[in-house]
């Protein structure tokens, strides 16, 4: 018999699959184009489960379980709660450009799908078991494969489809053969028994390392980091720019917490071994990312390779918690990250959002040539996009900046001279990137407008879209706020 704990942990996930259910049932019932009904349930199921995250979080109590398959923490619940958050934002940005574009003409997939993918990174941020993370993980990947193949007339988006189909598939082969390693190893699925097995010393050395460079290799396609990076610019470029941002926003942060739960819960007496790995995956995504991005013409694929770059920096901030098997650091090295990926997203719903909203029936706002002189038709807008853009370059005082000084830090705190080679060498590859996020600031303020059409937008869009580029800013003058709540968060986690 189910305990009342386990129902409790799970409460949320119980809200958001029923919630889904319905949409999906009442969805077939609509006829109006923009799907209004199924929207307001929508955005009704989001705030509500968004609400009992941010609940369970202040409460800060620490629950297991099904068996301990299940962990409900401060730190899985906020990743939660901010990943709801994201959901919520990208469907209020995508919402006019797909009706504009017939993607909810046949029935409102758009809805109901992103509520199913937002399921799985519940299910992957609370796992506390192989197999749970596993579940969460492929019911997130196969909505995600659904959610970029919704125009179903659009060659390019099917393409997109099927190339994220292929390489995912095989990610997902490498992460589950890694991880059956592990099962093989220790003699369990659950992440605190493989902790305790992997710490005992019984195991073959040998054995788990095998394993461990086919679970780094999964969580990497999954993080997008080089050399499992090719699928995020011809995704990125391909998908609906709508999904684009469904896929380059929320599940950076389930894919933080797997890394999270797989490598320092159960594996944290190997981090001699996968610290290894993130660092050439790190230096890799730094170097291509960064070079790769300065010869985009197209925003969304320079956004892509971006990415690529931005989540070397998050490996940085991984690699550095645990040194010689001391963790005095591993507190503040993985808060800088969790901190680092949240004030990344953000960012990411704000630049996205400019695109969906530049964007109108039969034309994609895409190519950085389409920005130009901006600030002369819209200059709130352009205002938003230089705020991002001076975010993800790392400009004081975003909040962009503080976060890569952040990990920064927690790299040069950890007292190793090759630590220290890469601290300056993240900073060279910042100055690089600089280059081409400023571009598009060049191109928004200085080039001539390519038209003198009037930006037009919902209520509910500039509203907050408004808030979101703020938010960027304000987070950046004051920071404390949310980095005390990462710390807190992990130090719970890591039972310091």
């Amino acid at each position: 018999m189910i305990d009342k704990i386990s129902w409790i942990t799970v409460y949320p996930e119980i809200v958001l699959l029923a919630m889904a259910c319905v949409i999906a049932l009442v969805d077939l019932e609509v006829k109006t184009p923009r799907r209004t009904v199924t929207y307001l349930l929508t955005m009704l199921t989001l705030a509500l489960v968004a609400a009992m995250q941010a609940a369970y979080a202040v409460g800060g109590e620490e629950r297991f379980g099904f068996g301990n398959m299940v962990v409900s923490d401060q730190m899985g619940n906020w990743l939660k709660c901010f990943a709801t958050v994201a959901v919520m934002v990208t469907l209020v940005y995508g919402r006019p450009y797909a009706a504009d574009r017939q993607m909810m003409q046949r029935g409102g997939e758009l809805f109901s799908l992103s509520l199913f993918a937002l399921l799985g990174m519940f299910v992957m941020i609370s796992g506390n078991n192989f197999l749970v993370i596993y579940m969460g993980l492929e019911l997130l990947t196969l909505s995600s494969y659904a959610l970029v193949a919704l125009r179903r007339d659009h060659a390019t988006s099917t393409e997109a489809a099927m190339k994220y189909f292929v390489l995912g598939a095989l990610a997902s082969g490498f992460l589950l053969y890694g991880l059956s390693m592990m099962y093989g190893a220790t003699g369990s699925l659950d992440i605190n028994a493989v902790f305790k097995a992997i710490s005992s010393g019984q195991v073959k050395h040998q054995v788990l390392v095998f394993g461990l460079v086919f679970v780094v290799a999964g969580l990497a396609f999954k993080l997008g980091v080089v050399p499992f990076h090719m699928w995020i610019p011809d995704v990125y470029q391909g998908a609906p720019t709508a999904v684009t941002l469904m896929i380059g926003g929320a599940p950076k942060l389930a894919a933080f917490a797997i890394a999270i739960r797989l490598l320092v819960e159960g594996m944290l007496p190997l981090a001699p071994d996968w610290q290894q790995m993130l660092m050439v995956l790190s230096v890799g995504s730094l170097l291509i990312g960064n070079l790769a991005a300065i010869a985009q013409t197209n925003l969304k694929r320079m956004l892509a390779f971006s990415t690529i770059a931005q989540m070397g920096f998050v490996l940085l901030g991984l690699m550095s918690g645990v040194v010689n098997g001391n963790t005095f650091s591993a507190s503040n090295a993985y808060s800088s990250s969790m901190f680092y990926v949240v004030t990344y997203v953000l960012t990411t719903l704000a630049s996205f959002g400019i695109i969906l909203l530049l964007s109108r029936e039969g034309f994609e706002s895409e190519e950085i040539s389409d920005f130009a002189g901006l600030n002369e038709r819209s200059p709130l807008y352009a205002a938003v996009m230089a705020v991002c853009m001076f975010s993800l370059a790392g400009i004081p005082p975003m909040v962009g900046f503080y976060a890569k000084l952040s990990v920064l830090q927690a790299l040069i705190a950890s007292g190793q001279s090759a630590h220290l080679v890469l601290a300056v060498f993240a900073v060279m590859m910042s100055l690089i990137g600089a280059f081409y996020y400023l571009r598009v600031v060049k191109v928004m303020y200085f080039d001539p407008p390519v038209g003198a059409s009037a930006i037009t937008a919902p209520l509910d869009v500039r509203a907050v879209l408004s808030v979101n580029g703020a938010l960027i800013l304000v987070l950046g003058l004051v920071p404390g706020g949310l980095m005390d709540l990462c710390a807190k968060a992990v130090k719970q986690m890591l039972g310091a």
